[in-house]
């Protein structure tokens, strides 16, 4: 998956910039984006203030450890559960 170029801050910048007036088409040739991305942002950041946006991030990656952790604790019961099966 190709990484990001724009930081948070930035996303959120160019999404006041299109609430301030300034038209879809214009704000995305100026920044290089396309329209999707540019309403992929407004429905993931829109009425944001930065420091929301960095909470979000925040919380997606503890989600996604959490997820992980979960993953390897099943993986492991379902061994034991296994092993335990084979002995009986």
């Amino acid at each position: 998956m190709k990484g990001t170029r724009h930081s948070e801050e930035q996303i959120i910048a160019i999404l006041k910039q299109g609430e301030a007036g300034l038209t879809t088409t214009e704000l995305c040739r100026q920044h290089g984006i396309t329209e999707q991305t540019y309403y992929r942002w407004k429905a993931k950041y829109g009425g944001m203030e930065s420091g929301e946006a960095k909470r979000l991030k925040q919380l997606e990656d503890e989600n996604r450890k959490l997820k992980h952790v979960v993953a390897d604790l099943t993986l492991d019961n379902r061994a034991l559960k296994d092993v335990l099966s084979k002995n009986w």
